[in-house]
């Protein structure tokens, strides 16, 4: 962490930083100073406790449904000001599931519709504070995604509202931007990384010759939130080891 920027003073929220990308977000600004809060799944911080990818050491927890929009209007700030929102948010669901109408707006919901949902809810703390949005999509907005079309749309749909609100936001002192990972070992992506076969033929598309981590995604984080991304807006930064390429 040396050389990174410094948070002090400053407050975060992590939406999905239980556990995963957002939790490596989440760790990385407390880390750097931040006085950070994440919001999750479970009932409890302590319903995390064992799962790997999962560290709420020193972070504030909420249990917020973001797919219930209702309840994301809702629920409490945590802090009186705040500084930097992430939305780090998502899920996927397999063996086509995707391809019903059903599954289909579940995943959406989650995926991008929470995205706005969240947004709304702190927009006027983060124009008070000149603060930064950080939207997490994936590369998956750039290619296919072979049996998951929801996924593949919300993420597609999730870069193009970075653009948009980075657009609408900026005259109100708010930098929107985004982060869209390539294949980082979480939940979502063991199918792949715990497959020996799919993991093997992924890796050799990978320029680096290795997975992501959340760290790599956190470094880019700690970036876009900082004085140093001052005239950065609206803008989507792919991190996969040029998966993409």
């Amino acid at each position: 962490m040396q050389n990174r920027p410094d948070y002090s003073g400053q407050s975060v929220l992590v939406v999905g930083g239980s556990s995963g990308i957002g939790n490596g977000i989440a760790q990385a600004f407390r880390a750097q100073g931040a006085d950070v809060h994440v919001w999750g799944t479970r009932a409890s911080a302590a319903d995390y406790a064992g799962i790997e990818g999962s560290d709420l050491a020193g972070l504030g927890y909420t249990r917020v449904d973001v797919a219930d929009f209702e309840a994301v209007a809702a629920a409490p700030a945590p802090f009186e000001r705040l500084d930097v929102l992430v939305l780090s948010q998502g899920m996927v669901l397999y063996r086509r599931a995707e391809f019903q109408t059903a599954g289909f707006r579940t995943v959406v919901d989650v995926n991008l519709n929470s995205l706005m949902a969240c947004a709304e809810r702190f927009q006027p703390q983060l124009a008070a504070a000149r603060g930064s949005l950080l939207i997490v999509s994936s590369t998956a907005a750039y290619h296919a995604t072979m049996g998951n079309p929801a996924y593949g749309a919300s993420k597609t749909g999730a870069m193009g509202l970075t653009r948009t609100l980075g657009q609408a936001w900026a005259p109100l002192g708010i930098r929107v931007n985004g982060i869209a990972p390539g294949m980082v070992p979480t939940k979502m992506t063991e199918v792949t990384v715990k497959n020996p076969a799919r993991a093997d033929a992924t890796l050799k598309q990978i320029p680096l010759g290795r997975f992501g981590s959340p760290q790599d995604m956190a470094g880019v984080a700690l970036f876009l939130a900082s004085p140093m991304a001052a005239y950065v807006v609206g803008q989507t930064i792919v991190v996969d080891g040029g998966l993409t390429l």
